[in-house]
Formats: C-alpha cells, sequence, structure tokens
C-alpha cells in the first residue's frame, strides 16, 4: 500500500469522526476480556476505540471445521467452564453472556433497539449487535428463536460450516442440500420475531431458496465477491443484486483466502464491485476479525483499519461514498432489524396482555 501524508492524515482524521461498523467478528470464540486491550487477537473494546469503529457486530460459534471437530477441546483450552461446552445451545448462551456481561460493565453497549444503537453513539461508546453462526444452535427447537430474540440477538445463519436439520452448507465437499422442512420452519419463526437471515454460508440450493423467500431480512455479514475470485464461499452478481433489491447488505470480507490476493487493495477491489453490482447503500465492512482466516499484509488487527481508507481516497472515491461502505450502511440496516425485533417483542407483549373491556 503506498499513500502519501496528507491522504494518510486525512484517513485517520475520518476515523475519528465518521461512523464506522463492521458486521462480523468472531472475538467471542476466544473467550478474552473485551474490556481491556489484549496482545493477541484482532478487536477487543480498546482497539476497537482506537480504530474509530462504533459499532461492532459479534458472532457466536458454536460448532468447529467439518472432518475436525475438536470444539470441546478447543473451548477447553481456551477457559471455558465445562457447563458451557456441553451443546451448541449451552455454547451459544455461554457467549451471549459473556458479551453482556461484558457490556454491562459500561465499557460498551449492547445494542438491542435502535434507541440503545443510538444512545450509545450520543454517549460516545461502542455499540454491540449479537449474531448467531449456524441454526444448529438451537438443536431443532424451533422456540428457541425467540429466546435469542429476547436476548437481542439480531440475526442468525441457518447454516455455518457443515449443513444440518435447517439446510445445507457453503463448505466444500458437503453435498447440495437447501432448505428443509424444518428450516423452512425456523425461517417462519425468525421473521415473526424479526430475526434477519444471515447467507454467508448458505449452500447454493439454500442461498437460491432464501433469496426467493419474502418472509425475512436478508443480508450477508461476510463474503467475497466470486467475480473476483470464485471461491467456495463468494456470492456471484445475482446474488449481490438480490440482497440489495430485499433491502439487504453485503460485508466484504478481509480473509485473504476469500479475496485471491494478499495484498490489502484486494479488500478494496471487492468492495468496489460490489458496489457496481449492487449499489452504494448496499455493502459495507464484513472483516470476519478473530476468524481463523490470515488477514492481508500490512494489517495486523483493527487498528491498522484507516489504511484501507486511505487506498479508497487515493481511488478517488466522495468522502460521502466511504462513509456509507464504513459504516452508515450497516447502521442504518442493523437499525431496521434492530427496530423490528423491538416491535415484534412489543406485540407479543400486547396480545399477552389484552386490555381489559372498559
Amino acid at each position: 500500500m503506498t499513500s502519501d501524508r496528507s491522504t494518510e492524515k486525512t484517513a485517520h482524521e475520518m476515523h475519528r469522526t465518521a461512523y464506522l461498523a463492521d458486521a462480523h467478528a468472531d472475538a467471542l470464540l476466544w473467550n478474552r476480556d473485551l474490556r481491556v486491550r489484549q496482545r493477541r487477537g484482532h478487536v477487543d473494546f480498546v482497539r476497537l476505540a482506537e480504530a474509530g469503529v462504533r459499532l461492532q457486530v459479534f458472532t457466536v460459534v458454536s460448532r468447529g471445521f467439518p472432518f475436525i471437530g475438536g470444539f470441546p477441546a478447543f473451548a477447553l483450552a481456551h477457559g471455558w467452564p465445562l457447563g458451557a461446552i456441553r451443546s451448541p445451545w449451552t455454547r451459544t448462551l455461554f457467549q451471549i453472556d459473556r458479551l453482556t456481561s461484558a457490556c454491562a460493565s459500561g465499557a460498551a453497549v449492547l445494542a438491542t433497539t435502535p434507541a440503545t444503537l443510538e444512545a450509545a453513539d450520543r454517549g460516545g461508546k461502542l455499540a454491540c449487535v449479537l449474531g448467531v453462526e449456524g441454526g444448529h444452535a438451537i438443536e431443532g427447537r424451533v422456540e428457541r428463536v425467540g429466546d435469542l430474540a429476547r436476548r437481542g440477538v439480531a440475526f442468525m445463519g441457518l447454516t455455518h460450516l457443515v449443513p444440518n436439520e435447517l439446510g445445507g452448507s457453503s463448505f466444500p465437499l458437503r453435498g447440495r442440500l437447501g432448505l428443509t422442512a424444518l428450516g423452512a420452519t425456523v425461517l417462519e419463526a425468525m421473521a415473526s420475531h424479526g430475526l434477519a437471515v444471515d447467507v454467508a454460508h448458505a449452500s447454493p440450493r439454500l442461498l437460491r431458496a432464501l433469496l426467493a423467500q419474502e418472509t425475512a431480512r436478508i443480508f450477508c455479514s461476510h463474503t467475497g465477491v466470486a467475480a473476483l475470485g470464485p471461491r467456495w464461499r463468494n456470492l456471484d452478481d445475482a446474488a449481490l443484486r438480490r440482497i440489495a433489491d430485499r433491502g439487504g447488505v453485503v460485508g466484504i470480507i478481509f480473509g485473504t483466502p476469500y479475496l485471491g490476493s494478499r495484498r490489502l487493495e484486494a479488500v478494496a477491489d471487492h468492495l468496489e464491485h460490489a458496489v457496481r453490482v449492487a449499489g452504494e447503500e448496499a455493502v459495507c465492512l464484513g472483516s470476519d476479525f478473530d476468524g481463523l482466516v490470515p488477514l492481508p499484509s500490512g494489517m495486523r488487527d483493527v487498528t491498522d483499519l484507516w489504511k484501507l481508507t486511505a487506498i479508497l481516497l487515493d481511488r478517488g472515491h466522495p468522502r460521502a461514498w466511504i462513509e456509507r461502505i464504513l459504516g452508515l450502511n450497516l447502521r442504518r440496516f442493523l437499525s431496521e432489524i434492530l427496530g423490528n425485533l423491538e416491535r415484534r417483542s412489543a406485540g407479543r407483549h400486547d396480545l399477552a396482555n389484552p386490555p381489559r373491556p372498559g
């Protein structure tokens, strides 16, 4: 990456004033104290603040890579209590509770409504939003979608790295399963409670089914674009357009295996292509920080995010264009989703407590 000092100065200034947001980080997986600066990993509350990030999505991972397994051993090695690793559901609750507790200390705000999202911004604090990677987390119990909604989870992907009882995964050699009958029921429950559906790990058949349905909001938290690198999980132009048409946003991943290059400029390439196809209001950052994928050269952690901004400035993009990509698009989308969660919850409360006859 090459940029002159004036561009670097402008990039740093933007990171002090612009609204920066990222749609995907797996930091909860590592059971670190997010409230203090860590020497390992890519994000914590301190480094996110230094980078100027105002909204970070933290995703819950509860199952490991296919063919390898070993999630309980991984969790034990990283200090998880025994009770938290009995099942995908207990693993999910443990990570949600960890983030809830970290935010309760006052170091950040767990944003579960549009009001709390706005309050975090007014108070100069990081807003944290929860998502779940893989519907296997609910263990086939549809009522647990409501439990996730009540805990403030904004979205869930039906699948992660392996197929499950809800549908197929995009991971190589894992079959061609689409949307199952149970998956359709869970999808209806998600729409009913206001959760968005993350298609980041959907198989091609599952992706087509999700893009065709009209009941739930669709977005992609982290992906590359297939036009620049037809890797196993990158989205083609038709999917990018459909997500945009449905009012969703697409987060561009920083993981080099999906970018097709180790250069940070490749992230800008994928962002620019996604904008050309889906429009500048439908693209955001979806780093996959702390997600077991290598970052581009020159990016150690989130504090180097300004370098991507400098590249976009060097390429002549208007400041308003860059600010939409850096955070405003994701903030708008998540505010809408959190509003859906709040309205659905209020509606259920009203149904449970109907007014008495006068």
